[in-house]
């Protein structure tokens, strides 16, 4: 007898449909035999599934089963394939019919239980795509996939459970989406702007990069306050939108970090990896394509402390996605893309000791190992931020004001405040563009939105020419402008604001190359 059962496969962050068929044969000696390409993880499904029935006290059939997983020619990974194979074992053995319209996915204990599987929501946007009604996933996954609107999601116990169901035994119910407070809800700025002393021309650069998400990069002497600075930075990001939020939680989705009973994500993430990273970590990869580090902190912020410490080969990987806002990872036997459009907030020394620019440490490198140090940060790549800043030292006379410095300093929730207003003018801006902030216009949108008076436009080209700008620093300066006008809910782009933003020109450079 010949059952199909209808599943999906997740690549990256793509799904397409898998069509399970299992035939259970009278003729022929017993056997359990998976073909379609599967991998060592699919092929073992066998032992899970004859085991998960036979400990649901339901006999195993002693007949040949052959299972195809079509279409035949798509490698198959991953061990949610155990629940549509069960399914057909048991319909074929056990005389029910399956619904129509319906996906069935999820990995099966030994005891026939279900186990939180990976990519949960990826499915349900897919059943919704393609018209499909029910999706039977595990329970532990089951309010992820709920998030979808439009597709009724039955959480499953247990083998037993699901045949009780179809057999009419017992009634099984959709899910009803509940948002769950989780640490992935809740923002985490480790330290308020009001806490940090001095530093307003940092502050000020980052409340520009927050409002139009802006690329920053920090240089300064040790303990200059560059490191606390990015970690208060999520603290004036706005929350996320609801397509961006759904954006954000398909790639964690897709990287099985979204834990049991979990919900959508709120808050923009904040990705700090070590300088020691390999290159797959940071940009994703492997035999198995997995999202890095620039895709996990999508719609977030990318922090690199340290960056002139980052391997070169690593750190000229990020020129694509920061660009581009995506990235494609191509092995042999698969290509996926992901999603890497994020804020990279970064920071670094002037020199190997530190205290080139200090006003009264002396600086001990040679020139030689300066112009070393810095030629390990491309040009390119530099051209590539928007925003560079230094951050001097702050005096020792001034800490001992603290208290006075933190009552006359902004707080976040004031410069969030302000950072809101610019992204409420950019979402109405771009409503239907297909982008969400000015760091994303492309030419046709800065020609569409930024228009420059013969002042502005008369001022940016002496400073290109001064500053001897590259094609993209032109436009950047032209973007980071407009970001300026927003916060001061500006309609047009003023000379005082393109300005500020020539201000903010790299003023140590690398090599060219």
């Amino acid at each position: 007898m010949l059952i199909k059962v209808s599943s999906a496969s997740n690549s990256g962050m793509k799904t397409i449909g898998i069509d399970v068929e299992v035939n259970v044969a009278n003729r022929g000696l017993p056997a359990f035999e998976i073909v379609g390409l599967p991998s060592k993880a699919v092929g073992e499904s066998r032992e899970r599934v004859k085991t998960a029935i036979i400990n649901s006290n339901i006999e195993f059939p002693r007949k040949r089963i052959i299972v195809n997983l079509a279409p035949a020619d798509v490698p198959k990974e991953g061990s949610f394939y155990d629940l549509p194979i069960a399914m057909g074992v048991l319909a074929s053995v056990m005389k029910y019919a399956l619904p129509k319209k319906s996906l069935f996915f999820g990995e099966l204990s030994l005891d026939g239980t279900l186990r939180h599987t990976k990519g949960a929501l990826l499915l349900s946007l897919f059943a919704k795509d393609k018209g499909i009604e029910n999706i039977f996933v595990p329970k532990a996954s089951a309010n992820e996939a709920a998030i979808i609107k439009g597709v009724n999601v039955y959480p499953v116990e247990d083998l037993r459970q699901l045949v009780a169901y179809f057999l009419g035994e017992m009634p099984l119910e959709p899910v009803i989406y509940r948002e769950k407070i989780t640490d992935q809800m809740i923002p985490h700025a480790e330290f308020d702007m009001a806490e940090i002393l001095g530093q307003e021309q940092a502050k000020r650069a980052m409340e520009i990069s927050a409002a139009g998400g802006h690329n920053f990069f920090m240089v300064g002497t040790p303990g200059s306050g560059k490191t606390m600075l990015a970690r208060a930075f999520p603290g004036i990001l706005p929350a996320l939108i609801e397509r961006e939020a759904l954006e954000v939680t398909k790639i964690y989705s897709a990287s099985g970090r979204i834990p049991p009973e979990g919900s959508i994500i709120r808050v923009r993430p904040f990705r700090a990896p070590h300088h020691s990273i390999s290159q797959v970590g940071l940009i994703g990869g492997g035999t198995r394509p997995q999202p890095g580090e620039v895709s996990l902190a999508h719609r977030g912020v990318l922090f690199l402390d340290e960056f002139n410490e980052f391997p070169r080969g690593v750190l000229e990987a990020l020129r694509q996605p920061v660009e581009d806002g995506h990235l494609t990872i191509s092995r042999s036997k698969e290509r996926v893309s992901y999603p890497s459009r994020f804020i990279l907030v970064a920071s670094a020394n002037p020199c190997p000791c530190g205290y080139l620019y200090h006003p009264k440490k002396p600086c001990v490198c040679t020139q030689r190992e300066v112009e070393k140090y810095r030629k390990r940060v491309s040009g390119p790549l530099l051209d590539r931020i928007d925003l560079h800043v230094e951050v001097p030292v702050v005096d020792i006379k001034e800490l001992s004001k603290g208290q006075q410095l933190r009552d006359s300093s902004i707080s976040s929730a004031e410069i969030r405040k302000r950072v809101e207003g610019a992204r409420r003018l950019q979402n109405n801006r771009f409503k239907g563009e297909g982008i969400y902030t000015n760091a994303e216009m492309r030419n046709v949108h800065i020609k569409k939105y930024c228009h420059l008076s013969k002042e502005v436009k008369q001022l940016l080209l002496q400073a290109g020419v001064a500053f001897q700008l590259s094609a993209r620093s032109y436009f950047k300066m032209i973007k980071m402008a407009r970001s300026i006008a927003d916060l001061e809910n500006s309609q047009n782009i003023e000379a005082s604001h393109m300005a500020e933003a020539l201000q903010y020109r790299p003023k140590i450079h690398s090599d060219e190359a």
